[in-house]
């Protein structure tokens, strides 16, 4: 890995905090990114960054996991044709369902507008993406995250229509195999994500296994083009 300005992530607290205040600028997340760590504030402090001792993730060499009911109804939408999952083309509204989404258990949200306008320049410089479901030409559900160094970081999903955002993720994670990478990164596992094969492993493992994944991409061993668009949905997606 590149030399970073954060300490080493193995060194975090017992809480996951790597370092606290900072700024948000492109080059600072980058950096956090490809060294396993990610910002998380928190109302009435300054900026935290984390590294938590669990990581969540989903390892795609081993076989996609997709719930029996929704693969049920994603196939009638697509019989139907009433699906599209396009790349890239709203960004900014996904991020902003996401920060207005309920959340069982949760007040509030993490995406503060400082997030919000971080998000937006890591898009402007292609390193934050979005996959938008659209269901009967209306945006119905999606998520963004960030591609760093051959990595994706899933950040948050929403959905107006009911299974909806899963159609995003099904469709991000089945991309990303396709094309060759070794695991999407999710930080914590939700229900929905666990539903999809996402678990917890240890911090140090996550960070050999990010290290190993920015060596693929830097071999060129995968590869993929974030071009802005609908994405077909073969039978295979």
């Amino acid at each position: 890995m590149p030399a970073s300005r954060f300490p080493d992530p193995r060194q975090a607290t017992q809480e996951g905090i790597v370092a606290v205040g900072g700024d948000l600028d492109v080059a600072t997340l980058v950096d956090a990114y490809s060294h396993g760590i990610f910002p998380w504030p928190q109302e009435g402090l300054p900026m935290l960054w984390f590294s938590p001792l669990e990581r969540g993730w989903v390892d795609l060499t081993k076989d996609l996991q997709v719930p029996t009911r929704f693969s049920r109804k994603f196939e009638k939408w697509k019989r139907e044709g009433r699906v599209e999952v396009r790349i890239d083309t709203a960004f900014s509204d996904v991020i902003g369902r996401c920060q207005v989404a309920k959340r069982k258990g949760q007040d509030g949200t993490w995406i503060l507008p400082e997030m919000i306008a971080a998000y937006e320049r890591m898009f402007d410089r292609g390193f934050a993406h979005s996959i938008e479901t659209y269901l009967d030409g209306q945006l119905a559900g999606g998520l963004y995250g960030v591609f760093v160094q051959g990595v994706f970081s899933g950040e948050s999903m929403f959905h107006t229509v009911p299974d909806a955002g899963k159609v995003a993720l099904m469709v991000a994670l089945r991309m990303l195999k396709q094309a060759g990478f070794s695991f999407v990164d999710v930080q914590m596992v939700t229900p929905v994500v666990a539903s999809f094969g996402g678990e917890l492993i240890l911090r140090d493992e996550y960070l050999n296994r990010l290290e190993l994944a920015q060596k693929r991409w830097e071999r060129k061993v995968c590869r993929f083009e974030w071009v802005p668009g609908p994405v077909s949905l073969s039978p295979t997606l």
